[in-house]
């Protein structure tokens, strides 16, 4: 059971929100900061979302390169704003290991598997779940895509990996929803489970109904010894 720390990225800053809530920032520092106290933990992959190209549908591929400098040899998974193959190679070529695609995966049906053809293995499919259908667009908005159907279509394309954020539990240290990757994991596929992910015994019981990993945010704070700073959003983010 792989536990992958979360960088969720705003500006030039490394922050926690509460259910992905721009306007609710849990903790705010400097991303260079931020990323050399994770870097120093040694894990083996790093997960970077930059919510400002996610908010904007912006890549910010400057940004992505200046993560993996800092990463140095540890692998990043990157989302946020790559709504196009070209944004998707682009981020890989920044420095990315593989990328994240929610958004640009559910509003045409032969998408999935264009993405798949070009990207192979290092393409992970988002399914951000609010109320059981996809959220997209930084979870500002939702489809009318459920859970059930999305991952048939991921069957169906050829895709490895699911990245799947029970949204209502994200930024909330409440324990993740396992009735939810029980359900995703029954399809066979390799599920990364994001979303209330506290502590070791959550990793144990998502290890028990099948996720291979768990990406984990304000758990991993804890676990750096952080406190959280409660503010509202900066203007300049």
């Amino acid at each position: 059971m792989q536990l992958i720390p979360a960088i969720d990225l705003l500006g030039d800053y490394a922050v926690r929100l509460e259910q992905g809530d721009y306007d609710r920032v849990l903790f705010r520092q400097p991303l260079d900061e931020f990323f050399s106290r994770v870097v120093a933990t040694q894990p083996a992959l790093i997960h970077v979302v930059d919510l400002q190209g996610a908010r904007d549908g912006a890549l910010r591929t400057e940004v992505i390169a200046r993560c993996a400098r800092l990463a140095g040899t540890i692998p990043l998974q990157v989302s946020g704003g790559i709504r196009s193959l070209d944004a998707a190679t682009s981020v890989l070529a920044a420095g990315a290991h593989r990328v994240i695609l929610g958004t640009a995966l559910w509003g045409d049906t032969d998408a999935l598997a264009t993405y798949v053809d070009a990207l192979g293995d290092q393409l992970v499919a988002a399914l951000d779940v609010r109320d059981g259908v996809l959220a997209v667009r930084g979870w500002l908005s939702s489809t009318h895509l459920g859970v059930d159907d999305a991952v048939r279509r991921c069957q169906e394309a050829g895709v490895t990996r699911l990245h799947v954020t029970a949204i209502a539990r994200d930024g909330t240290m409440g324990g993740p929803d396992l009735e939810l990757y029980s359900r995703v994991c029954a399809s066979g596929l390799k599920v990364v489970a994001a979303g209330g992910v506290r502590n070791d015994a959550d990793l144990a019981d998502l290890e028990a109904v099948g996720c291979e990993a768990a990406v984990m945010g304000l758990g991993f704070l804890a676990r750096l010894g952080i406190t959280l700073e409660n503010s509202v959003s900066d203007p300049q983010l």
